[in-house]
């Protein structure tokens, strides 16, 4: 986390309400980190006396039902805007500017890489990782179209926000953007729905959580094999991978075809929040095994819920996880099954672990994402 996230504070001011327009896209379908990020800050300006948040989504087919996934309360733009067309357009020109949309604003916070063009009102984007620019052999098209949406809102003067001061050293030496321009805010950790501990995809035996998105970024062989490692001395030890397919299953499956102890690795598509909280509760341990990360936010939910975290030392992770969680460098079976063994097995590793982790998740709170990013709001209007 950026020291930014620490000493920015506002004071909430009625008489000076800035309108705020953000991209609530991210809420349509599965419910992906940025998702969980978008519906956090809608949550944390919304509770601010000194912000009224109106949210538009770029999407066609899913116009009519933003009000349904918005925080209640939230304002939401209701005319439609058909996403393919748009992205084009604003690839290519200024043109045409939010504002049709929304109406009068201050700010046009687009949370998930591209903030649209404006007349008048000032642009925050941010950019969560540089994995289409820094690794596009892990990206797949949609991503790797970020890259010149981002370039174009800081020609136009778009300040931009980071979730970790990784990233922001990132962006100011891939985009050739000034420091002062970019603003690490970390992130706030969900509360956990109330629900018990869910052993049963199991049958109740122990097992190593993974959850996200099967993508090579993810690096889920390398944790299989980790695993079939550990399951040899570990005869109750089930792997647990919840997340649906993405663009890495096929490097999955030939993972799990070559490992001694397939039958107790258990694969579950997309979970839904409560089934999410639940599995995290029930834990022996939560894996983390990513090439590369921007935040970090899976480990951070485990170690709220009280779970032992192993991951790796990618981007921002030593950033955001430090000594909290046992890190081990990317790639690395032998390491990350040593990692997975401890944790399992050692119990004054795990009470460690555990108590390290609770502390360092109470570091993150969406009242703190807030204060700081309308901090950067007040400067980016300021700016203009």
């Amino acid at each position: 986390m950026g020291a930014t996230q620490g000493r920015l504070t506002t004071v909430p001011n009625r008489t000076a309400v800035l309108r705020v327009a953000l991209d609530a896209t991210p809420l349509f379908g599965a419910r992906t980190g940025v998702a969980m990020f978008t519906s956090g800050l809608l949550g944390a300006l919304l509770a601010r006396a000194d912000v009224e948040p109106t949210a538009y989504a770029v999407t066609w087919r899913g116009r009519g039902e933003l009000s349904q996934l918005v925080p209640r309360g939230v304002a939401v733009a209701r005319s439609p805007m058909p996403a393919r067309p748009l992205r084009w357009a604003w690839k290519r020109s200024d043109h045409p500017a939010i504002a049709l949309w929304m109406g009068p604003i201050e700010v046009v916070h687009g949370t998930n890489f591209v903030a649209p063009p404006t007349r008048d009102a000032a642009r925050v984007v941010p950019v969560h990782d540089l994995t289409p620019m820094r690794f596009p052999e892990l990206a797949h098209a949609a991503t790797l179209a970020y890259e010149p949406l981002i370039r174009r809102a800081l020609s136009g003067g778009a300040l931009v926000h980071t979730p970790s001061a990784f990233v922001a050293a990132e962006v100011v030496e891939h985009f050739g953007v000034s420091a002062d321009r970019v603003h690490a805010i970390a992130e706030g950790v969900p509360d956990l729905p109330d629900v018990p501990a869910d052993r049963a995809a199991t049958d109740g035996a122990p097992y190593v959580l993974t959850i996200g998105t099967v993508e090579p970024r993810k690096d889920h062989p390398t944790l299989v094999r980790a695993f079939d490692a550990v399951a040899a001395a570990e005869p109750d030890l089930r792997l647990v991978i919840a997340g649906p397919d993405g663009w890495g299953a096929e490097a999955l499956a030939d993972a799990l075809a070559a490992i001694g102890h397939r039958d107790r690795v258990v694969r579950l598509g997309y979970v839904d929040d409560g089934a999410r909280a639940g599995l995290l509760k029930g834990a022996a341990v939560f894996a983390f095994p990513s090439v590369y990360e921007g935040f970090g936010l899976p480990p951070l939910e485990a170690m709220r819920a009280g779970v032992p975290v192993v991951a790796t030392d990618a981007g921002s992770l030593p950033e955001v996880l430090g000594d909290a969680a046992l890190l081990v460098p990317v790639g690395d079976v032998d390491a990350l099954a040593a990692a997975l063994a401890s944790a399992v097995g050692d119990d004054a590793v795990r009470a460690r672990l555990v108590e390290a982790g609770r502390a360092r998740a109470e570091r993150f709170s969406w009242e703190q994402c807030g204060d700081g990013l309308v901090a950067v709001y007040r400067k980016a209007m300021a700016a203009r």
